[in-house]
C-alpha cells in the first residue's frame, strides 16, 4: 500500500466542510473514517463554514493534533455549502479530490478503490459509488442508493435525478475549475455542477459497490423538504432546460413530481423515497 502512496498518480485531497449545527459524534466518526483508510489521503482540506460550536472545535482540535494532513480553513461566517467547497477545493493541493460529507463514514477501502479506478480510466472525470443507508448505527442498513454506472445511462438518468451520491464522489479538479468549480445554488449546488461538466462532454462513472454508510431516516427528510427545495429545484430544471439537456416535457414532468415529493408530510415522502427511490433493505439484526 505504501506504493501507492509514494506515486504521484496516487496523491489526493479531502474535502469537506461543517457548520455550526453539525452533530459532534458524527463529526467524529466521519473524520475517524477518512483518515482509517486502506490508502490514506495526503490531505484533508476542512472548511469551517462559519462558528462552531466549542464542541465540533474540540473535534478538529484533536484531529490536528494527531494527523499532520488535516489543514483547516475557517469562514467568518456561514456562506452555504457551495461556497464552502468553492473556497477549500480552491486550497486543495492535488489534481485528484475526494468529496466528504461531515457526518457519513466512509468504508475503509473507498478511496483505494476510487484512485485505482480513476487511474485505469482516465478518460474519467468524476467516479462515485453506491451508498447504504442507516437511521441509527451502521450495522442497521435500512436502504441502498444504486446508481448507474457507465457515462451514457448516467446522462440520461441525471434527466430525472441526481447521478451522484455526493458524498461519493472523487473527481479531477482541473476539469472540476474548468467549468467553474462549485458556486452557490442553494441545496443543488452539487446536481448544478454535474449539469454543468455533462454539458462539456466530461466522462461520468459510478463504482457498482457501496463504498459509504450514509445517515438516512425522517432527519434527512426533513431536510428535503419545503417550498425551498420546490424553488431551488426549479432554478435547476429551467438551467436544464436552456442548456438542452431536457426538452419541454420532461421540464413540465420533472416539475410536478419534483415538487409534490418536497411538499409532501415527511412521512409519506420517507414512503416514496423507501418504496420507489431506493432499495429497501431486511436487516435481522
Amino acid at each position: 500500500m505504501q506504493e501507492l502512496q509514494v506515486n504521484k498518480e496516487s496523491c489526493f485531497s479531502v474535502l469537506m466542510a461543517v457548520y455550526t449545527k453539525e452533530q459532534p459524534l458524527f463529526f467524529r466518526e466521519a473524520l475517524q473514517s477518512v483518515f482509517e483508510q486502506s490508502l490514506t489521503p495526503n490531505e484533508v482540506v476542512l472548511v469551517k463554514d462559519g462558528p462552531l460550536t466549542e464542541e465540533l472545535d474540540q473535534v478538529i482540535a484533536d484531529f490536528s493534533n494527531e494527523r499532520k494532513q488535516l489543514r483547516v480553513i475557517a469562514l467568518e461566517e456561514n456562506r452555504g455549502l457551495g461556497e464552502a467547497l468553492r473556497v477549500g477545493l480552491d486550497a486543495c493541493s492535488f489534481d485528484l479530490v475526494a468529496r466528504m460529507d461531515s457526518d457519513d463514514i466512509c468504508k475503509p477501502n473507498r478511496f483505494e478503490k476510487q484512485v485505482t479506478f480513476l487511474k485505469e480510466h482516465q478518460e474519467v472525470t468524476i467516479v462515485g459509488s453506491w451508498i447504504e443507508e442507516f437511521s441509527d448505527c451502521k450495522e442497521k442498513i435500512e436502504a441502498i442508493r444504486k446508481l448507474p454506472q457507465e457515462d451514457k445511462k448516467l446522462k440520461v438518468f441525471m434527466k430525472w435525478r441526481n447521478p451522484f451520491n455526493h458524498m461519493t464522489v472523487m473527481f479531477r479538479k482541473k476539469d472540476i475549475l474548468a467549468v467553474g468549480g462549485y458556486q452557490p445554488f442553494y441545496l443543488l449546488e452539487d446536481y448544478y455542477l454535474w449539469n454543468r461538466l455533462a454539458n462539456a462532454n466530461y466522462c461520468f462513472a459510478n463504482i457498482g459497490d457501496s463504498l459509504l454508510w450514509a445517515r438516512g431516516g425522517y432527519t434527512m427528510l426533513e431536510r428535503r423538504g419545503g417550498w425551498k427545495y420546490v424553488v431551488s429545484e426549479s432554478r435547476l430544471l429551467k438551467y436544464m432546460y436552456s442548456s438542452g439537456r431536457i426538452n419541454i416535457a420532461e421540464f413540465g414532468i420533472n416539475l410536478i413530481m419534483k415538487s409534490v415529493i418536497r411538499l409532501i408530510g415527511k412521512r409519506l415522502r420517507h414512503t416514496v423515497y423507501t418504496f420507489f427511490l431506493r432499495k429497501k433493505v431486511k436487516c435481522d439484526k
